[in-house]
């Protein structure tokens, strides 16, 4: 398989890849804590909570009148019942969100009961008893549970009360946002606390009841009025002690229950991150979602994982088609129809995920991105190794960073060194070579000359047959740059005398260069047209290192008076004198190298 193919069919794998995962991912709900952290402040919003249902609370103000709970008398319920219904017009339900098992006084007992009896609208708490099982509900989601066990009020007040079951129930990452309407238990179908209040009160005053519609047997989502407080609250000790008068309860939903922090009837809750609400309050907050029908459906999970897959799998074939920005765009676009569809749908009654769209596809966008530098990356380095094999490295390098280098139409005027050498006796001994000879020879010179450029951070400008160019301070700045100079022509005069010597043991023939140096301004840029152009620098400083260069005998360095100024505390020479130089009407005063401090 060549490479093309490969890298295609690892292409195909990864996209098939990225598409299975998030289709399990969102049919599993991976990311269901994240997801839920995310829509539960768009589905829960505080509304005005409903006047007709009343919480009375066993706070701690009535713990401190009748003490801990587990010791009161029945006869304290027995009362609280009668004052409630004692008005013009008794309360539509009284639900008490407390578990009467078991009998205790028989004399108390019979009178709660008896109070129950004569006021028709009392509906007491039972708890269900779960028990692990495997099993499968219609849209194949797997369901753990069943009744083992339902604990009910005693014989005497079951007979005479309504009763449903309180039991808090709380979603995967332990926040309650949905509830169910009934449970199983030998055959027997049981309302929820809620579901059994809510028809109470239908009853009542005449209402069609409309139960909701459920997923995964009898579960439904449910928004919250308010957060805790919304009710309002009234201390049952103030009740009890006439504080509080049976008239403002008359005709609502009056809902009793803990409201103190030791009773352990505090939940998390979907509504409120970070703080809990009271049970009693939970169930206030189900009854309104029935009476107003502010509930709603887990959409299929089978058909919206389907949707993720598909949206996932057309933005894997597109986002390597597209532009960065491109991209990002189309993400942001269907995040927020993703958001948009979640909102409309959850009006229409159904919920969906809103985050696995927007996370898989922000993954696939970050890993097309990475790729898409490290390809970069790849590309440039190659490119960079090519252009160091034709051009010197400080030039490629000062490309490759920001704001050290910028190509400038024309050139730029700065202060350079320019240092020409030139190889003596070259085309004598070429004619007297095989042409292999003569390039390896040839390259051994120009490889010594490039070497001491660079080592003294000088940049190669180009070669010219048997000679060479290069320049100091440019295309970057360089410090002390003519010293560098110099002594990039010493290295080349010291590197020469060593191949002198391996020429004539090898071929009984010898070679050397001549070097010139000079300094001052010049023009440094890209010289040539929009197709083809050479970094290079021109003007006069460059013409009069080159004469310098073509004035030089065998071994000999020339560097004219302004290189010497430059340098003199470093340097030990030999004064020449002026010499005429070709191209220019007075002469220059120079110098030959004989040594570099």
């Amino acid at each position: 398989m060549d490479k093309a193919k490969k890298q295609k069919l690892i292409s195909v794998l990864l996209v098939a890849a990225v598409t299975l995962a998030a289709f399990f991912a969102s049919y599993l709900q991976v990311l269901f804590p994240l997801d839920k952290m995310i829509t539960d402040p768009l589905y829960q919003r505080p509304s005005v909570a409903n006047k007709n249902i009343k919480v009375i609370a066993i706070d701690e103000k009535t713990i401190a009148a009748y003490g801990d709970m587990k010791t009161w008398d029945r006869g304290i319920w027995a009362d609280l019942i009668e004052k409630l219904n004692s008005g013009e017009k008794d309360p539509a339900v009284i639900v008490l969100d407390i578990m009467f098992i078991g009998t205790t006084d028989e004399a108390s007992d019979a009178a709660f009961a008896a109070a129950a009896a004569e006021g028709n609208n009392v509906i007491t708490a039972v708890n269900c008893i779960y028990k692990t099982e495997v099993g499968r509900s219609e849209n194949g989601i797997v369901k753990k549970t069943r009744v083992q066990m339902v604990e009910f009020p005693y014989d005497r007040l079951k007979e005479v009360s309504g009763y449903g079951f309180s039991n808090a129930m709380q979603d995967k990452d332990g926040y309650i946002r949905f509830a169910e309407t009934v449970a199983e238990y030998n055959g027997e179908k049981i309302d929820s606390l809620a579901v059994a209040a809510y028809k109470r009160y239908c009853e009542v005053y005449g209402l069609e009841v409309k139960l909701p519609k459920t997923y995964l047997g009898n579960r439904f989502d449910f928004a919250f009025a308010g957060k805790s407080g919304a009710y309002g609250h009234v201390s049952m000790c103030d009740v009890l002690d006439g504080t509080r008068e049976a008239k403002e309860f008359a005709g609502s939903i009056v809902m009793v229950g803990a409201y103190a922090p030791g009773m352990q009837d505090a939940y998390n809750v979907a509504i409120q991150r970070g703080s809990q609400m009271y049970g009693v309050e939970i169930h206030a907050n189900i009854i309104e979602a029935l009476l107003e029908g502010n509930t709603a459906v887990e959409g299929n999970r089978f058909v919206y994982a389907v949707c993720v897959a598909a949206v996932c799998l057309a933005f894997c074939l597109l986002v390597g088609k597209m532009k960065v920005t491109q991209a990002a765009y189309v993400l942001a676009g269907i995040c927020v129809a993703d958001v948009a569809a979640g909102m409309v749908l959850y009006r229409l009654g159904i919920t969906i995920g809103m985050v696995d769209i927007p996370v898989f596809m922000l993954l696939i966008y970050g890993v097309n991105l990475g790729k898409g530098y490290l390809a970069e990356r790849l590309r440039r380095r190659k490119v960079m190794a090519a252009f160091k094999k034709y051009m010197e490295p400080q030039i490629v390098d000062a490309l490759c960073k920001d704001g050290e280098f910028h190509l400038t139409l024309g050139g730029e005027s700065r202060e350079v060194a320019v240092l020409f050498v030139d190889i003596r006796g070259f085309t004598p001994m070429s004619e007297s070579l095989a042409p292999e000879q003569v390039v390896g020879i040839l390259n051994e010179y120009l490889a010594l000359t490039t070497q001491a450029i660079f080592n003294n951070k000088g940049t190669l400008d180009k070669f010219i047959g048997d000679a060479a160019m290069a320049i100091f301070n440019a295309p970057v700045d360089l410090e002390d740059y003519v010293y560098h100079a110099v002594c990039a022509a010493r290295d080349i005069a010291a590197g020469s005398e060593v191949l002198q010597k391996k020429l004539m043991e090898k071929f009984g023939k010898s070679i050397s260069f001549g070097i010139g140096v000079n300094c001052g301004r010049a023009v440094v840029g890209n010289i040539g047209c929009e197709f083809r152009m050479d970094y290079t620098a021109i003007g006069d400083t460059v013409n009069t290192a080159a004469r310098l260069e073509s004035n030089a005998k065998p071994g000999q360095i020339l560097i004219s008076s302004d290189v010497y100024e430059a340098v003199k505390d470093r340097v030990e020479v030999t004064e020449v004198g002026v010499i005429p130089l070709k191209g220019k009407s007075n002469g220059i005063f120079v110098y030959q190298v004989d040594k570099v401090l």
